[in-house]
């Protein structure tokens, strides 16, 4: 099965979807676990911010989340997420697959291994085979999409400064979020595929000349292309090979685990 985690509009495609209420040993995850069919695949949607966007991107249960996905059968992940453009070429609208992330952020659950010696590769964040998947589909479909990138994860609410623009920028990073950590990480602490399509809704305070980031502006460029991303997504999960040829389902390989995974 493969899982999406993103905004409620996502869902409204699914036809004869039903909802899986999941507990995990680390709390309720943001929402119930939609599960549908797309293309004759199950898919299991989990909405990031819950119902209402109640929870803001330092408050999400990132742990339960990608646990109740894991619970209900997913091992890949697709999860698209609003960023920053921290280059002046990256217009609002535009597409962009990471292939590197710099976390941060502080004071969020970033693991689910607070006891023994449990250390994974995250050497490269994201599963090359599932952003190959993403690639083609987009190329197929004729949807511009900026392949690599580093995506610089901030713990919000507020926007950057100015100044700390430009720092994630000097820093190497090519968009900025405040999600995508620690999602990706938590990831393949659970040996799961993990890829995450950005849409960029602004260029940040340090890349845009005449004012700063809104949040009316960021909500409005994402509603435009909510399209856009919904079928971008089910193109990819119709188009994706059925097996796993790539390492992260063996992440943990050789590791003693303090649990059992579901």
């Amino acid at each position: 099965m493969i899982g999406i985690i993103g905004g409620s509009g996502l869902y409204e495609l699914f036809e004869h979807a039903r909802q899986e209420k999941v507990s995990t040993p680390f709390g309720e995850p943001s929402s119930p676990v939609t599960v549908a069919e797309v293309a004759g695949r199950q898919v299991a949607f989990l909405a990031r911010h819950g119902a209402g966007h109640r929870f803001p991107a330092h408050r999400i249960p990132y742990r339960a989340n990608l646990w109740a996905l894991r619970a209900v059968g997913c091992r890949r992940i697709l999860a698209p997420c609003a960023v920053g453009g921290l280059k002046r070429e990256l217009g609002a609208g535009s597409f962009v697959l990471p292939d590197q992330l710099i976390d941060r952020t502080t004071n969020r659950e970033r693991t689910f291994y607070d006891q023994g010696a449990v250390h994974v590769n995250f050497a490269d964040p994201y599963c090359p085979e599932l952003r190959a998947a993403v690639v083609r589909t987009a190329a197929a479909h004729g949807q511009p999409l900026h392949d690599g990138g580093t995506i610089v994860v901030i713990d919000g609410p507020r926007f950057s400064t100015r100044t700390e623009s430009r720092w994630h920028a000097a820093s190497g990073g090519t968009i900025i979020n405040m999600t995508a950590a620690p999602e990706a990480a938590l990831a393949r602490e659970l040996a799961l595929c993990y890829a995450t399509i950005a849409l960029v809704t602004d260029l940040d305070a340090g890349a845009e000349g005449d004012h700063g980031v809104t949040q009316d502006e960021v909500f409005a460029v994402f509603a435009r292309n909510t399209e856009r991303m919904r079928e971008l997504l089910l193109a990819t999960v119709a188009a994706a090979s059925p097996m796993r040829n790539c390492g992260c389902g063996n992440a943990l390989d050789g590791m003693t685990l303090p649990f059992e995974l579901p």
